[in-house]
Parts: structure tokens; C-alpha cells; sequence
């Protein structure tokens, strides 16, 4: 079972963009998630997009995690 199919049969992947399967089966491509470091914690939440990274590598891909940056300096401007 390739990527795609994957995710799909596990409910985490419901439209994709024209000609991304092909690109996902003929190169390694980098994924990202980012995370807010204002936050207080991490939540449940959080595990649906890092568990679609660890399906990522598995498929031979790489995974990066950001923390923060310009986000992070400034603090949540909602507050």
C-alpha cells in the first residue's frame, strides 16, 4: 500500500492536489507541521498531524517540525 492509499484508508487524507500522488511516488518531498510555542501544551490535537509525518518517513519521505519563529517572537496577538 503506497502513501496515499494509506492515508486514506486510515481517514487522514479526504482530497489531494492533481499530480501530487505522482510526485509522491517518484521522489522524496519534504513535509511540515508547525506548531505554536505561545501555547500553554500540546493537546490530542496535535497527534493527528505528527502521526501523518511518522506515515511520512515510513514512505520514505522527510519530516521537519517547526516551533514557533516569527509567531513565537511576536506572542499571541490575540491576547
Amino acid at each position: 500500500m503506497d502513501l496515499i492509499e494509506e492515508l486514506k484508508w486510515r481517514g487522514m487524507l479526504h482530497d489531494i492536489m492533481p499530480g501530487m500522488e505522482d510526485q509522491l511516488n517518484k521522489e522524496c518531498t519534504t513535509g511540515y507541521v508547525g506548531f505554536d510555542p505561545t501555547a500553554d501544551s500540546l493537546h490530542i490535537g496535535n497527534l493527528v498531524p505528527v502521526m501523518l509525518l511518522v506515515h511520512w518517513q515510513r514512505a520514505g519521505h522527510r519530516p521537519m517540525v517547526l516551533v514557533g519563529g516569527a509567531t513565537g517572537m511576536v506572542g499571541d496577538p490575540s491576547v
